[in-house]
């Protein structure tokens, strides 16, 4: 199964980026089409180090593959322009089963990126059982954040299986991890009062900035041992000793559903 799955990633890759030869090059040279992910090598995933299972591609998407991705989900008519006189009710969209054919294709060049990190060490972007997966997401949720509005901290329900990808657009924005015993743990010694030099602090969360076009992907501990927030209050969406602008926002997320059984 391995062997399949190396010469499936192989077959995939050859498909994005075509062959190695000089003259591929040169004709790549002289095409002026942008193929997915084409300007990000294999060194632009971050392994978050203190979360498990988390990953981190900043610049996932080019911004001309932006405006694509938020040009298709303004088409399909899920969000309402928001007036001064009369907020906008409608910010949030699912979609189950059969996505649409940018979202499919969105998960295609996931799929594709992740495999730039496969490597069989243990220490991959997905495990292969969930990269092979079929099909790899069937669900998605697409949230339209305006300035000022995040997300309470969470972890994403159990009726959807293990690896999960969210894609950011439009305004960064800093998402914070908190892990359960952490938070459970530390709020017991606060409460009673007491100190314990094994338990890390109440405050311990892990930031992690999201830029315009970047992709996080969860699993194993991250996508079940730690909950995720963005927590637009002043204070918390700072980065760099600076604080963010907060902006418009949309987030695509893919999840795959557990099968019933």
């Amino acid at each position: 199964m391995e062997v399949q799955n190396q010469e499936e990633c192989n077959r995939i890759l050859k498909d994005v980026f075509g062959d190695s030869s000089s003259e591929s090059q040169s004709e790549e040279d002289d095409d002026d089409i942008e193929t997915p992910n084409n300007d990000n090598p294999p060194s632009e995933w971050i392994k978050i180090k203190e979360i498990k299972g988390l990953w981190l591609f900043k610049d996932f998407l080019s911004l001309q593959q932006q405006a694509s991705l938020l040009s298709a989900i303004k088409n399909e008519g899920w969000f309402t322009e928001e007036k001064e006189e009369e907020p906008s009710s409608q910010n949030q969209a699912m979609r189950f089963g059969d996505l649409p054919s940018w979202a499919i294709q969105l998960s295609n060049s996931i799929r594709e990126a992740i495999c730039f990190n496969q490597d069989g060490d243990g220490d991959d972007v997905l495990p292969d059982n969930l990269l092979w997966r079929e099909p790899l997401f069937d669900q998605l949720i697409a949230n339209a954040y305006q300035p000022g509005e995040g997300i309470c901290a969470h972890v994403d329900l159990m009726r959807f299986e293990d690896g999960i990808a969210i894609v950011s657009l439009e305004s960064e924005c800093v998402m914070h991890f908190t892990r359960l015993e952490i938070e459970t743990n530390a709020s017991y010694c606060i409460e009673k009062g007491e100190e314990n030099e094994d338990r890390q602090p109440f405050i311990t969360k892990i930031p992690v900035l999201l830029t315009p076009g970047s992709l996080i992907v969860m699993s194993g501990e991250a996508r079940y041992r730690w909950k995720h927030e963005i927590n637009r209050k002043p204070g918390f969406q700072v980065w760099g000793g600076q604080e963010i602008r907060q902006q418009k926002r949309i987030s695509v997320t893919l999840r795959k559903l557990c099968e019933t059984k």
